[in-house]
């Protein structure tokens, strides 16, 4: 998930003047005091960088060409990202197609999941302008590329939808993928853990930042996405909705009808906003063995809200369409940080309004309230980078209330904080995924009765097992 710190100057917004001051003591940008080294001066563009980066550890990515797309950025130029970006995914995707499949599948399944990233990174900051027709054609671009390499793996990644059913929305159809760590059934039923996404990640990612460290221990791995995500907000026009369970428990259905899903050690993964998502889900549905909230939220709208201006909130809590103008116009206006035009354009689009007052409002209505605490009756893991500037402290304020808000709270609630000493101190331990998972899975062991993982490597990278 892509947040960076959201940094408002001195300026005036239709007729607003804004405090002349940092809304945060964040200090400014040094590299050899900031918990990753930015590939760009501007913030945003510069985490985003490093995620994309990021997935090189698992085939996601190439260093060196990620390190070229940095050279043709330009700091607060959207535009200038999206020709960096698909320049790559165009030179990668026809490169894979170049490779013939029957001598070298590797090479081309590789080039593929690159291409299917880059499509994704020239599509990012587009979503201020919701009607960029670039934002549907850059996705199918990179549904293709990763589907056509997806297939190439020894064990290809199985798709899947199923029926759901949202108060707020009405029938919708939530998707998935299923990645089995072995194939046939040939080890029985396996722990399985569900992977979700947040405000922006999408399931193809969540495959190299994610699933190629489960299924490397022998874990099944399965994505999916609901209202306001990636595939289903493009393909169904569906924001976010706060009965995420809706999403959820029908995924679940369908993992129980599956023979080699072990349903004693499923557990449901969120990061970032999805560290609200998932609590919310398991809040109402007891077959999860645990819950895993990474760089969580107790509210986004509470974090988003301490780092806005004061006269912006004044205005949310006075007068909706003052709000909506005072909003609409940094979205327009490239003077302003990168962080806050995105963070702002990215939520009008994935909930799916042209309204501000109606996304900030919403975003308020999705929350790991007391009822949600209450009742998640199994283990939770709440962990966050050490120098996690974008949640602030809310996954402080998670913890607490799954301590002090159900019975048996310090019992079922552990927590971890991620070393920036480390390199595993960014936001959801950004590019340190093999810390996050070593630690993760570790809790796991032991709330599956000390469970061994198996050493399967070669699952994630398409090779044949024994």
């Amino acid at each position: 998930m892509a947040f960076s710190k959201i940094l408002v100057l001195c300026s005036s917004i239709t007729g607003l003047t804004l405090a002349a001051t940092e809304t945060t003591s964040w200090p400014l940008y040094s590299p050899t005091s900031a918990p990753m080294f930015q590939l760009s001066s501007d913030s945003q563009i510069a985490f985003y960088l490093a995620e994309t980066i990021g997935l090189s550890n698992w085939a996601g990515a190439n260093t060196g060409e990620v390190l070229r797309i940095a050279t043709q950025v330009v700091p607060n130029d959207f535009e200038s990202v999206y020709e960096a970006y698909y320049y790559m995914a165009e030179q990668l995707f026809s490169v894979a197609e170049s490779v013939d499949t029957t001598k070298d599948p590797v090479s081309a399944r590789e080039a593929y999941y690159h291409a299917a990233t880059y499509y994704r990174g020239a599509d990012f900051f587009l979503h201020g302008n919701q009607s960029d027709p670039r934002l549907d054609s850059l996705w199918d671009q990179q549904l293709d590329s990763f589907n056509k390499a997806n297939a190439l793996l020894n064990i290809p990644g199985e798709r899947f939808t199923v029926k759901a059913h949202s108060e707020t929305v009405g029938d919708y159809e939530a998707i998935g993928i299923f990645y089995a760590a072995y194939p046939d059934n040939c080890r029985g039923a396996r722990p399985t853990i569900m992977v979700g996404g947040g405000y922006d990640s999408s399931q193809e990612e969540s495959y190299h930042s994610t699933c190629a460290q489960l299924l490397s221990r022998g874990v099944n791995c399965v994505t999916y996405e609901g209202p306001g995500q990636p595939t289903v907000r493009r393909h169904q026009n569906l924001g976010f909705v706060a009965d995420w369970w809706s999403a959820a428990t029908p995924v679940v259905d369908y993992l129980s009808t599956r023979q080699d899903v072990d349903m004693s050690k499923l557990a449901l993964n969120g990061l970032s906003f999805g560290g609200i998502l998932a609590p919310i889900a398991a809040s109402r549905d007891s077959r999860y063995s645990a819950v895993i909230a990474i760089d969580g939220f107790h509210s986004a709208q509470d974090a988003f809200g301490q780092q806005f201006p004061a006269e912006l909130i004044h205005l949310f809590n006075t007068n909706a369409t003052a709000f909506d103008n005072a909003m609409n116009s940094i979205v327009a206006n490239s003077t302003y940080p990168s962080s806050l035009r995105w963070v702002i354009g990215y939520g009008l689009w994935a909930f799916d309004t042209k309204s501000p007052f109606d996304w900030f409002t919403r975003l308020g209505e999705i929350v790991m309230s007391p009822e949600v605490v209450r009742d998640l009756h199994m283990p939770v893991f709440v962990a966050k980078g050490q120098d996690d500037l974008s949640t602030l402290d809310q996954p402080e304020v998670a913890y607490k209330m799954l301590t002090t808000g159900r019975a048996n709270g310090e019992a079922l609630t552990h927590w971890h904080v991620f070393n920036t000493s480390m390199g595993a101190g960014e936001h959801c331990s950004l590019g340190a995924e093999s810390q996050l998972w070593q630690v993760t899975m570790e809790w796991l062991s032991d709330v599956w009765g000390g469970l061994s993982y198996a050493d399967n490597k070669p699952a994630y990278h398409g090779q044949s097992r024994e």
